[in-house]
């Protein structure tokens, strides 16, 4: 349980640095504690998005993926940010992505800062 909530908690963060350094990732909301409430609902969603559906296209992907030397991760990664963003309109949180250039740049920061999050933060084994 503990490693379930320091990746989310990295997820939070990756994500916050996203809406952070991208105009058009945006986190909307009257308040900093709405904000910081969607941003962990959003990075719930993005892991779960990551849990389930991530493994599935990248194994349907695996000729682009070999083809590509794995640069068609950073693909997979904006459609996965994408599907997280439809994922949060459909459940009425204030979290969106415009476009696909702008999810595959959201996509590399969150996978990088994430990572750094993951190095830092304790796991739960």
């Amino acid at each position: 349980m503990k490693n379930f909530v320091v990746k989310t908690i990295a997820n939070a963060g990756a994500l916050a640095v996203a809406v952070w350094l991208l105009d058009k990732i945006t986190l909307t909301g009257d308040s900093t504690g709405k904000q910081v409430g969607t941003l962990i609902l959003v990075a719930l969603i993005f892991g779960l998005v990551n849990f389930l559906v991530k493994p599935v296209v990248k194994l349907l992907s695996l000729p682009l993926l070999i083809l590509t030397l794995g640069l068609f991760t950073l693909v997979v990664n904006a459609l996965m940010l994408l599907l997280t963003s439809w994922l949060a309109d459909t459940v009425d949180l204030s979290f969106h992505v415009d476009g696909f250039w702008t999810a595959v740049l959201g996509g590399l920061i969150i996978s990088i800062v994430s990572w750094a999050l993951n190095m830092i933060l304790p796991d739960g084994d």
